[in-house]
């Protein structure tokens, strides 16, 4: 496939989006960030980095003023490798990040919750045990969005049956999140890419 079909193909993908589920998304973080709620990320593989990158974003790349106190509270538990490794080496692997949210989490935070097949145990144990603790989710999902589509509170979906192309998309999206919520938050003018 010639790079011209691939970007052509990945622009119709865009195009299919739907855009307000990405604004909702846009809205509850911020809504997150004037209530100082917990965002918590998640997600494996190539999901789990578009997890730490987006969480270092919020935290770090929206506000930059190192005089400003007030942030996005924003972390990733794909990070915490030896709470990981404890976890699955004690309880399953599949408990990794429900084990992490029962010792952090309270209720009113927030999960954002990205899986590409939207059907990994531990991004559906997570989010099951969000819905009992009143944790808001926010499922970032691909192909026909599993059950995390279902399951989480609001949805952000990539309708397309190819993992890393829907993981790509997902890291554009969480840029352009992060760009709108610099502008929103700190009046910073976020401007669209241009190519000459």
């Amino acid at each position: 496939m010639e790079v011209k079909e691939y970007l052509g193909n990945v622009k119709k993908v865009f195009d299919e989006i739907d855009k307000t589920e990405v604004e909702t998304m846009l809205h509850h973080i911020l809504e997150a960030y004037n209530n100082r709620k917990m965002i918590f990320v998640i997600g494996n593989g190539g999901s789990a980095a578009n997890a730490s990158h987006f969480a270092e974003d919020l935290s770090k790349g929206v506000i930059t003023d190192q005089n400003v106190e007030k942030r996005i509270r924003a972390i990733s538990l794909a990070d915490n490798v030896p709470f990981i490794t404890a976890s699955a080496n004690d309880s399953g692997y599949e408990n990794i990040f429900v084990s992490q949210l029962i010792t952090f989490a309270n209720p009113d935070d927030y999960l954002i919750a990205i899986s590409g097949s939207g059907n990994s145990k531990n991004i559906i144990k997570a989010v099951e045990y969000s819905k009992i603790r009143r944790i808001n989710v926010i499922g970032v999902t691909g192909y026909d969005g599993g059950k995390l589509k279902d399951l989480c509170d609001i949805s952000v979906h990539v309708p397309l049956h190819e993992m890393c192309t829907v993981e790509s998309i997902h890291s554009i999206i969480f840029h352009y999140i992060t760009g709108h919520l610099r502008e929103v938050i700190t009046g910073e003018k976020f401007s669209a890419p241009s190519f000459h």
